[in-house]
């Protein structure tokens, strides 16, 4: 914990943006160090100007620190740095991860598996029930749901995700004492039940327009791909398509109708080369290798050989022997090990050697 105060500390100076926070530790070895060296050692750097220099020297009181991490604690929220073995790995490997991410609620692994649907404040309602749909059908599908929470087709996808009993993760543009819009004070509570909801700025930081392109950076960042829901030329949701680009991850779109303002920016991305996407497999073909899902009331298949056998018994039962002949390109110790996890998981039964689908 001794570094992660100094972590905390410097991330949260005014003036101190993610990219000078990591030139100032590279140069000085740690945050620490930062605190702890001179005003000539500051200015030799060359990194940071005068102004930034004399607000470190003039900040550096241990127990406002102090005092400040024990109000983290009493109000539920966890720092995580990016030098502690719990940063999403996802997010660590972008060119300008934050320092430090403040987190209420829980960030786990299977949250590496993660994909972020996006889009306009002012959504219609095709908007709204498509990113309602997609933020359902990915977290069955295994995926952490993650969005920035903002009214429209993020709020959609998170409560689509929550539907499905999936995780999900809402990244803020404002300290987490504040939850912006104000009017999704409830949704924020059932998202930090599954899932946490995040921000790089500390405690007191206001929802500041500037602060949102820069929150983009991490939605993507935290995700294996990005879906775009609906766009217009000028909407945000682009700038987070735009740092998918710059981080290697997949960006998909979909299409509307050419006459809604709120269709341009998804039809324009997909002349562009984003990924024109009309249904969840349009996504999971990119990732398992095959487009088809099974949604199960017990769970989404998307394993391509527990879709064969779940297919094959839908319709009536087959013995072991039987389904080992229907699928003469599977091994027939796959399809051992896939229908005993169906069986335990109660999608599949069996009765006197013979499987049925439930």
């Amino acid at each position: 914990m001794k570094d992660k105060k100094y972590c905390i500390w410097l991330s949260g100076l005014p003036t101190i943006g993610s990219r000078k926070y990591h030139q100032l530790v590279e140069y000085f070895g740690n945050a620490e160090k930062v605190f702890k060296c001179s005003k000539k050692e500051l200015e030799e750097s060359n990194i940071i100007n005068n102004d930034t220099i004399d607000l470190i020297t003039a900040k550096r009181d241990i127990s406002k620190i102090d005092n400040y991490i024990s109000k983290l604690k009493s109000s539920n929220i966890s720092v995580c740095t990016v030098n502690d073995s719990e940063y999403p790995d996802n997010l660590r490997n972008i060119y300008d991860p934050p320092p430090v991410l403040y987190i209420k609620g829980e960030i786990v692994e299977e949250d590496f598996n993660s994909f972020a649907v996006v889009g306009s404040r002012k959504a219609t309602e095709y908007g709204l029930k498509t990113a309602f749909q997609f933020g359902k059908e990915l977290a069955e599908a295994g995926f952490t749901v993650v969005s920035g929470m903002a009214l429209g087709i993020d709020s959609s996808a998170h409560k689509g995700a929550l539907k499905a009993g999936g995780r999900t993760i809402a990244v803020f543009g404002c300290g987490l004492n504040h939850v912006y819009p104000s009017s999704g004070l409830n949704l924020a509570k059932e998202i930090i039940k599954k899932g946490a909801i995040v921000s790089e700025y500390p405690l007191g930081y206001n929802a500041l327009p500037q602060n949102f392109p820069a929150r983009n950076r991490i939605i993507s960042g935290l995700s294996k791909g990005v879906l775009i829901v609906e766009a217009n030329k000028r909407s945000g949701s682009l700038i987070t398509a735009d740092f998918a680009l710059e981080q290697g991850r997949d960006v998909f779109a979909i299409p509307g109708n050419i006459n809604s303002p709120n269709s341009k920016g998804t039809n324009e991305l997909i002349k562009n080369g984003a990924k024109l996407t009309d249904s969840i497999s349009d996504i999971l073909e990119e990732y398992y290798g095959f487009g088809e899902i099974v949604i199960n009331k017990k769970r989404a298949l998307v394993d391509e050989t527990e879709i064969k056998i779940f297919n094959l018994l839908k319709d009536s039962g087959m013995t072991l022997d039987k389904i080992i002949d229907e699928l003469p390109s599977v091994e027939s110790s796959k399809i051992l090990s896939s229908i005993t996890l169906l069986e335990i998981q109660g999608i599949v039964k069996q009765i006197d050697g013979v499987f049925y689908s439930l």
